[in-house]
């Protein structure tokens, strides 16, 4: 500053006047005091005013008033030492009061004084702006000083002043001049806080005063680092890797992204976005920097855009083989709640989510206009789809609008007084749903009553908005049972979910439910002779030795497959019940010897005395029930019979003792098993849970859980439905289709003055440069979710859109409805654990490659292909050529689109 201040000083000294130049002191005064030039002049932000030494300056006026230029109160050159702290740094001294110490000259009258008297040799002039505050305007005579550092050098500041009304962007140039940083080197300033701490400058466009920059303040110059991080981002304790990382030279673009925690989704979405060659060209160039948007109030301050950039920077510069983007899920999580935390998550809501941030981040439109929607009213399509285009750019500038943004035509028409409304609206991309199946295939497991037959797995095919009965009646056709003596049941862990009705939807039936289907008697009385019967869910349960302080206490297990058992009701007894599921268990339970009877009969005796029925548990018949003989099997047949319904051998026919040793015992539970209920009233029209609880020794000897998990397969479960593929242009073609609005979303109809259930039809009207197409692969309703696994067949090249596009089109450019593949998102796996990851065309080299989080690996076109295709990325034509580098005449022919090496090792996706 001191060298600065002597130039001037010579300056001065060169401008000094020669004597017989200097006018008369009345001509003087008017020029200093009253012209327009003069210091009563009012004040005009910008301009500069000049700080003349108070005693100085009252000299001058003795000299002038006296009207003798000889005499001896001529004041001499302008010596300002007064006014300064130190004849070195000539830092003004504190606390100076216009008036007592200075008077302020404006620029144009402190010339003529220095062209008249000249400045002190060595003196700098003391220029000042006139600043414009909160409703007053003033000389600053104080302007902020900062000490100006570098990161990687913060001992060595360099000071500078600036005034309230300087930007901070004339900091950081006044940085990187003073510093000498390349013009190729992105830089970012800091201010250190009075407590220590460290905070971004990040609008550079605000005033030091909107800044609340105050003298004496640090502030930090940051240089971006080359492989794309900052310095600041980075721990000290890391700067070693860092420099072996920024020693790896590998293709721009191909780096991996580190999974966070479920964080594919995210993964997925950003390297589609970062494989969108003219954001990110838009991103590597820096001219996000001119458009960040720090006051949009639906923005994020600039935040999400600036996290983005640094992510493609990193990822772009050829220095990492995969980059970890903690701090932008830290940002996606403060402004979207949604992705807090590491659940799994949509890469389409994640994409749609940024797609909006940045839009807002960057909008070009500062402050939003009220733009009042209007209908066609027969007018013209063309005039419009025009003006709607033109409204939506007024509040909607941004590098989105202009990369992602198209134009739909809805046409909504009242079905009562048939009254159109046509209205165009901007879109960011297209979900597409695809033709879906009204057929639903359904594994089921159907349980005979003939305990002979091992359960069958079964796969049906029913309608998808259909009703239980609909699963009975396509099972009939399989067993030749009629659907009548069928019950549907859900079970899980060991015991009814839920037991259905016939009129139940299907829709509550998940696919991975297991589903029972059961052979019961008729449910209602059927004919003269024929009796109602009671079907009994019966469960298996194990008592277990709890761990006790005195092993008394017995636990109970469920296990096995529970049943539905058809019992008459007028057989209700505990003794004809045990001989029923006795019968039933007959395949996989062992009918006690000759020898095991013996042993037990005596017990049985003891038994039998003890257990006449009582609250919660019976073990054998009372005095009342019939004895065994006389209870014998039954099934529930109508007509009477006691023998089962295919006449096959039951109890009634093995050799019958009067006492015979019990397997288990029964009682009533709760749906659960878990609980006893109330004792069994035979007489009660109440249909309980039973359950059969077996001693581990018993049920260890005679029963073979072997046999009791077995199962066949009906030849219909090797029957594999084949999905026919679908091409991408009939998902278009659904999308373009007149639908009726649902009951949930009517419309508002101005001529019946009505809510209106309107038929709706979407058109194509203008296409964006880069189109995403979302696969509507996940289906939600009230009682289910389920994922379409149909492949869709999508071109990598001349996706042709002229077909769809509405809007009369020109011919000689047919490059404008054609578009190439650039990028898909895939989706691997069911709704709970699914897993995302990326194909990707690098916009340098042509070549895909396929992003699994980290891992980064080359493919070939043909790999693109799947089920898993979720998001689709297409590029117009005609931008891929705008964008394409203009190759010399030595270089060879670039492919117009994406292409694969010749020789390289490839991965096998699928």
């Amino acid at each position: 500053m001191a060298a600065v201040a002597a130039n001037v000083a010579a300056a001065a000294e060169d401008r000094e006047p020669q004597r017989e130049a200097v006018p008369g002191l009345e001509s003087q005064w008017r020029q200093i005091e009253n012209s327009e030039s003069g210091r009563e002049r009012p004040l005009r932000a910008g301009e500069s005013w000049f700080l003349v030494e108070q005693h100085w300056y009252k000299q001058w006026e003795v000299y002038v008033q006296g009207g003798d230029q000889d005499s001896g109160t001529f004041p001499g050159c302008i010596n300002n030492a007064d006014l300064f702290e130190d004849q070195v740094n000539w830092h003004l001294r504190k606390g100076l009061v216009e008036g007592e110490d200075y008077v302020l000259l404006p620029a144009a009258a402190w010339h003529y004084l220095v062209n008249w008297y000249g400045l002190e040799h060595g003196q700098p002039p003391i220029e000042r702006k006139v600043v414009e505050l909160p409703s007053v305007q003033k000389v600053e005579v104080y302007p902020v000083e900062l000490l100006l550092v570098r990161h990687s050098d913060m001992d060595t500041p360099h000071t500078a002043q600036f005034s309230h009304t300087d930007s901070v962007d004339l900091i950081l140039r006044t940085a990187r001049e003073h510093f000498l940083v390349s013009p190729q080197e992105e830089t970012r300033l800091w201010i250190k806080n009075a407590e220590g701490s460290f905070e971004r400058l990040c609008n550079t466009r605000v005033t030091v005063l909107d800044a609340a920059l105050k003298t004496g303040q640090v502030v930090i110059m940051e240089t971006r680092n080359k492989d794309g991080t900052w310095p600041s981002a980075q721990p000290q304790a890391v700067n070693t890797a860092l420099e072996e990382e920024e020693e790896f030279q590998g293709q721009p673009g191909i780096c991996g992204l580190t999974n966070l925690g479920n964080t594919c989704f995210m993964n997925s979405a950003l390297q589609c976005l970062s494989n969108v060659p003219q954001l990110t060209e838009y991103f590597l160039k820096n001219r996000y920097l001119e458009e960040l948007n720090f006051c949009n109030p639906l923005g994020m301050k600039g935040e999400i855009a600036e996290a983005y950039a640094d992510l493609v920077k990193q990822a772009w510069s050829g220095h990492h083989r995969s980059i970890v983007p903690h701090v932008f899920k830290t940002k996606v999580g403060h402004f979207a709640s949604q992705f807090l935390g590491y659940q799994q998550h949509d890469s389409q809501e994640l994409l749609s989510f940024l797609l909006d941030g940045l839009h807002e981040d960057l909008n070009r439109v500062k402050k939003k206009e009220y733009v009042e929607l209007c209908d066609a009213a027969g007018r013209p399509d063309q005039e419009v789809a025009q003006e709607a285009w033109q409204n939506h750019k007024r509040r909607n500038d941004s590098v989105i609008v202009d990369t992602f943004h198209g134009l739909f035509k809805s046409t909504l028409v009242c079905p009562d007084c048939g009254n159109v409304s046509v209205t165009f609206d901007p879109f960011c991309y297209l979900s597409v749903p695809l033709p879906v199946s009204h057929k639903r295939v359904m594994e089921v497991f159907f349980v005979s009553m003939d305990p002979r037959r091992k359960p069958e797995q079964h796969r049906l095919v029913v309608p998808k908005k259909g009703k239980i009965s609909d699963l009975c009646v396509a099972l009939a056709k399989h067993t030749g049972m009629s659907p009548e003596r069928m019950m549907v049941a859900d079970v899980f862990s060991h015991r009814f979910y839920k037991i259905y009705q016939l009129e139940e939807s299907l829709s509550s039936i998940l696919d991975r439910d297991d589903i029972f289907i059961y052979e019961v008697s008729g449910r209602s009385a059927i004919g003269e002779n024929s009796r109602e019967d009671v079907v009994l869910p019966i469960y298996l349960r194990e008592r277990t030795p709890a761990r006790d302080y005195n092993n008394s206490y017995y636990g109970l297990m469920l296990f096995g497959h529970p049943l539905l058992v058809s019992v008459p009701r007028d057989r209700l007894s505990w003794d004809a019940l045990y001989h029923i599921l006795l019968y039933r268990l007959s395949r996989y339970v062992t009918r006690p010897s000759s020898d095991d009877e013996d042993d037990g009969d005596e017990k049985a005796d003891i038994e039998d005395k003890d257990n006449i029925p009582k609250p919660g548990h019976v073990a054998g018949a009372s005095s009342q029930d019939s004895g065994p003989e006389q209870a014998g099997p039954s099934s529930g047949v109508a007509g009477g019979s006691r023998a089962p319904v295919d006449n096959s051998p039951g109890p009634s026919h093995w050799p019958q003792r009067a006492r015979r040793k019990h397997l288990f015992t029964l009682q009533t539970v709760n749906s659960n098993g878990t609980s006893d209920r109330s004792t069994f009233n035979e007489d009660t029209h109440a249909q309980p849970y039973i359950a059969i609880d077996w001693e581990p020794e018993m049920k260890k000897r005679y029963y073979d859980e072997v046999e009791a998990e077995g199962y066949v397969k009906h030849d219909c479960v090797g029957y594999v439905l084949k999905k026919a593929p679908v091409r991408l242009q009939e998902c278009i073609e659904l999308f373009t289709t007149v639908e009726t609005l649902e009951k949930e979303n009517p419309w508002y109809c101005p001529t019946c003055k009505q809510h209106q259930l309107a038929t709706k039809k979407l058109d194509l009207w203008m296409l964006p440069e880069t189109l995403i197409i979302h696969l509507k692969r996940f289906s939600y309703t009230k009682f289910s979710r389920e994922k379409l696994d149909t492949l869709v067949e999508f071109p990598i090249r001349d996706l042709d859109f002229s077909e769809f596009v509405i809007k009369p089109q020109n011919e000689s450019a047919p490059e404008l409805y054609k578009y190439d593949l650039i990028a898909v998102s895939n989706h691997y796996g069911g709704l709970r654990d699914g897993h995302y990851t990326t194909f990707a065309c690098n916009k340098d080299s042509g070549q895909w490659h396929y992003f699994d989080d980290n891992s980064v690996s080359p493919v070939t076109e043909n790999q693109i292909e799947s089920k898993a295709a979720y998001v689709l990325f297409y590029q117009r034509q005609d931008v891929a050529r705008r964008l394409q580098p203009q190759p010399s005449s030595s270089d060879p022919p670039a492919s117009p689109a994406c292409g694969s090496p010749p020789n390289s090792e490839f991965m096998d996706v699928n």
